[in-house]
């Protein structure tokens, strides 16, 4: 959430500087991602006065200014807006400025023969509104010379926090300003009730006959508004918060949404048929919303109607038919209560997403409702004039009272910190809880803290105010009996096959359990639904860990890394449960160019298989009778793929993957070794004592005809079996087609070993198991090659 320092002290009487405010706010919970000061980027642009302003010789709607920027001399600035003449003043940029609205570094040039020195600008140049009809006007008293960004005020800093699920109270300034004043940053100001001068009732009746999706809808409408654009003061806030002002009525609405955490909405009583009503949703139904898109509605989703047709999209984004315009003079304000699982559910079905439905579905307060429209009322009488009616109410707000039983030495037990009782009483009483009774007290939570549970939350509030800087770290204490250390056969794989990883090169990653459907599609699917998912991204669970590899190769190369060579240790999610998983993603420069290897090669299938024999080995797999095996999965190339297989049981899969699941990777070798079904290892037996063999090996080598599709895995299998007492090794050397190979045919050479043990081989023994090993070959369609 984005908002200026400005905003911030509307309700925080405080004198801290913008870094002290950011470091407080990170100290207790509030993770300040950015601190921006958009006068930093407005440095070079000064106030300047147009001295004199002729037509361009080579252009009729350009001028050639003289432009006194402080020096009482003319600077020579082409310029085409209406508006430039002489007498004016305005902001100048030199030569050598960054213009933010145009990301372009100014530089003297000649524009249709005239030299220019800088430039002029409009407010959309220097990002600090839409207006593009001409350059800035300033007043008269303008000081030339001076810093525009100072002279103006532009000096506001601008806090980007990221806040945390739990946290609904702190996604209004409000709330932030609330903990800050609590942390001893300042005084928070009250808020203070107005005093409306209600003119009759409602101008449109109001109901809710969705209990459940909409508790509470109240309601006050203003006749005889006047709605233009909101004040420089509003219209520059809601700016620096990353919005766009549109209307005072609209920027209004934004304001209330933005700084206290309480969304509304206005509607136009003109274009409204009859009452308003929160109710189900009709099977087929539509909305044209205001971001222009239309959608198709069902019954389980909480809509505002009138008698005609929908018109909001309840807690999310109002409709484009009844909305504000320059002509409104009549308009109904509308807070609402709704319930955040209705509305996360909606947004989630409809692909929407908006600062409302933020709000909502973390939880408003249900106290703030009735309060929060009198002040929105006061404003936009304030804003807009006219004569607001009587308060319709529609329903209940589901405001509860919680009490918490809390005894202070629990902070201690639970958080580390001896913190002393009056402090805590303070802490929670800054926060806004009611303390009242001896030790253990009645801890009333209020209505904005609908997080607070239990004695443990209470805790968590003591120690983020008292500082959780001042806790401790401490080890655990052994349990009684407990002597050695306890981990499991599965972890203790998991911390070798990790070590393996590292040692061979590779990098760690660690990636979302769950993701998009769309990314899981890509790689065969998935079979656990999150029933209420962070959003629409987050799911699945996943049923493999390609996609965040893929996705986090993507952002790593895209940053110019050369290669990247990842794993990830984790888990499956398959239908009969999660199984224990390690990945591998291998992408980019296997090898880098270079005078002794020439171009730079890519990582290949057998890169990765590689990789996927030595975890394997690390696991206790017995890799020397693992069979190579075709096809892979859909995700891996076909071809350029192959899983490896102990009987029936599948240990891995390895290969390049698909071009359809790369996204913008140019190519990757990847692979997933099944952990779960590698066999357990056998108790370790002593090893027999060194003995190398007294006789010489034999080496022969033989080459074979064979079908190109053949299976070189399947040639070397036979061939260690033709005599198992006497050949201890085969190996591929070489393979070859083209001349003097039939087409269609390759041909695979192979050097046997064989290993004497009692006595020197003769020449006919060593024949005998050269036929044999003709004979083996023989069985899977090998040929001697003559």
């Amino acid at each position: 959430m984005k908002f200026p320092l400005s905003w911030l002290k509307r309700y925080l009487e405080t004198s801290a500087t913008a870094d002290e405010l950011a470091v407080a706010m990170t100290r207790v919970g509030l993770e300040v991602e950015d601190v921006s000061n958009p006068a930093d980027a407005l440095k070079p642009f000064v106030i300047a006065k147009v001295l004199t302003a002729e037509r361009h010789p080579q252009a009729d709607k350009l001028q050639v200014l003289s432009v006194d920027t402080g020096t009482g001399a003319g600077l020579q600035v082409v310029c085409g807006a209406p508006n430039a003449r002489a007498g004016l003043l305005g902001v100048f940029g030199p030569p050598g400025a960054h213009v933010p609205g145009l990301d372009v570094v100014l530089k003297v040039a000649a524009i249709r023969g005239v030299e220019s020195n800088g430039m002029m600008c409009s407010t959309r140049e220097l990002l600090l509104g839409e207006d593009h009809d001409g350059i800035i006007e300033l007043p008269a008293d303008a000081p030339v010379g001076t810093s525009y960004a100072q002279w103006a005020g532009l000096d506001d800093p601008v806090f980007d926090v990221a806040i945390t699920p739990n946290r609904q109270d702190c996604m209004g300034v409000y709330g932030i300003a609330r903990d800050l004043a609590a942390a001893g940053l300042g005084a928070l100001k009250p808020l203070t009730a107005p005093d409306l001068a209600e003119s009759g009732p409602v101008a449109v009746a109001v109901r809710t006959d969705d209990p459940e999706g909409c508790p509470a809808f109240y309601a006050r409408s203003v006749s005889r508004v006047v709605n233009g654009p909101s004040p420089a003061w509003l219209q520059d806030l809601l700016t620096k918060a990353g919005l766009r002002p549109i209307s005072a009525l609209v920027d209004v609405t934004n304001y209330f949404t933005i700084g206290h955490g309480r969304p509304l909405h206005v509607y136009d009583v003109a274009k409204l048929q009859g009452g308003l009503v929160a109710r189900r949703a009709r099977d087929g139904e539509e909305l044209l919303a205001l971001n222009g898109k239309s959608y198709a509605l069902t019954g389980d989703m909480t809509v505002i109607a009138d008698d005609a047709h929908v018109h909001d999209i309840g807690g999310i984004m109002g409709g484009m038919e009844s909305g504000v315009s320059e002509g409104t003079t009549d308009v109904l304000i509308e807070a609402a209560y709704f319930d955040p699982a209705r509305i996360g559910h909606t947004g989630r079905a409809l692909g929407l997403t908006s600062d409302a439905r933020a709000r909502f579905e973390r939880g408003v307060d249900p106290a703030f409702v009735e309060p929060g429209l009198d002040l929105a009322a006061a404003m936009v009488l304030a804003l807009c004039g006219g004569t607001v009616s009587e308060i319709a109410r529609a329903g209940d707000a589901p405001v509860v009272a919680k009490t918490v039983r809390f005894d202070p030495a629990l902070t201690q037990a639970l958080g580390g910190l001896d913190v002393a009782a009056d402090e805590q009483k303070a802490i929670l009483e800054r926060l806004g809880f009611g303390v009242s009774g001896d030790a253990p007290w009645d801890v009333a939570v209020p209505s904005w803290r609908r997080d607070v549970d239990g004695a443990a939350d209470l805790v968590e509030e003591v120690v983020r105010l008292h500082g959780l800087d001042k806790v401790q770290s401490v080890a655990l204490p052994r349990a009684e009996g407990v002597a050695t250390p306890t981990a499991t056969p599965g972890q203790k794989l998991e911390r070798r096959l990790k070590r393996l990883m590292a040692g061979r090169g590779l990098d760690e990653a660690i990636t979302w359990s769950f993701i998009a459907e769309a990314e899981a599609a890509k790689f065969g699917g998935f079979h656990w639904r999150l029933d209420n998912p962070l959003s629409a991204e987050l799911a699945v669970m996943r049923a493999s860990l390609l996609p965040g590899l893929v996705a986090a190769a993507e952002r790593n190369m895209a940053r110019g890394a050369d290669g990247v060579r990842f794993f990830q240790y984790g888990r499956r999610y398959l239908s009969d449960g999660e199984k224990p998983t390690l990945a591998l993603l291998l992408a980019g420069e296997a090898v880098p160019r270079g005078w002794q290897t020439g171009k730079a090669r890519a990582f290949d299938a057998f890169d990765v298989k590689a990789e996927v024999l030595a975890v394997l080995a690390a696991a206790g797999a017995p890799v020397e009778r693992l069979q190579t095996v075709q096809p892979a999965s859909a995700h891996y190339h076909p071809g350029r793929s192959a899983k490896l297989v102990l009987g029936k049981a599948v240990l891995a899969e390895f290969g390049e993957l698909h071009p359809h699941v790369l996204g913008d990777l140019p190519g990757a070798a990847a692979a997933e070794v099944y952990l779960d079904a590698v066999p357990e290892r056998r108790a370790k037996r002593a090893r027999p004592a060194f003995s190398p063999p007294a006789l010489q090996p034999v080496t022969r080598d033989f080459a074979f005809l064979l079908p190109e599709t053949a299976q070189a895995d399947a040639l070397l299998r036979a061939v260690k079996g033709a005599d198992k007492a006497l050949i201890v090794d085969a190996r591929l050397f070489d393979r070859f087609a083209g001349a003097g190979v039939p087409d269609g045919q390759v041909s695979l050479a192979v050097t046997v070993t064989l290993q004497p043990v009692e006595k020197t081989l003769t020449d006919a023994e060593i024949e005998g198991v050269g036929k044999a090993v003709v004979a083996a070959a023989a069985k899977v369609g090998g040929v001697l090659r003559s």
